[in-house]
């Protein structure tokens, strides 16, 4: 089972997950950015041109043929078994920034989720939440809501 890591009380949910992209990148970890809804993709995408004016972090989509060079890739479809393989020295971590659990979360080592204060989105968090405890994953809670 996977470790899910919750960051609640986010006050921009994007501009953090842009940070913990760089956090892992610079750690030297891949990562895959997932959600279903493209259009949240896209923005994502642009802000992590952008969120920092010193910062770069080599990303692209996942079926780009530069995928395989990238350490960060995105998508908006299911996360397959052939897209660890390539990770079977450093296993991939989810960023996981859609409403819902992905039905592959079990084969990821760590999943990371970050929610901002919205009403929805903590509605959507407790959701996802208790999805990944009914299926018996590693849960852990972190409140986030004091960092800038």
């Amino acid at each position: 089972m996977a470790r899910i890591d919750f960051a609640f009380g986010a006050p921009d949910r994007l501009r953090m997950a842009c940070n913990v992209v760089r956090k892992h990148h610079d750690a030297g970890r891949p990562l895959l950015v997932y959600s279903q809804n493209s259009g949240r993709l896209k923005q994502f995408d642009r802000l992590l041109w952008s969120f920092e004016p010193t910062a770069f972090i080599p990303h692209v989509a996942v079926d780009d043929p530069l995928a395989a060079l990238t350490p960060v890739l995105l998508t908006s479809t299911l996360p397959t078994p052939e897209q660890h393989a390539r990770y079977a020295e450093s296993p991939v971590w989810l960023l996981n920034l859609d409403d819902h659990v992905p039905e592959t979360a079990s084969q990821f080592q760590r999943i990371l989720e970050i929610v901002d204060g919205a009403p929805a989105e903590v509605q959507s968090a407790r959701q996802r939440w208790k999805v990944y405890k009914e299926a018996g994953h590693d849960l852990h809670a972190h409140d986030v809501s004091t960092r800038a």
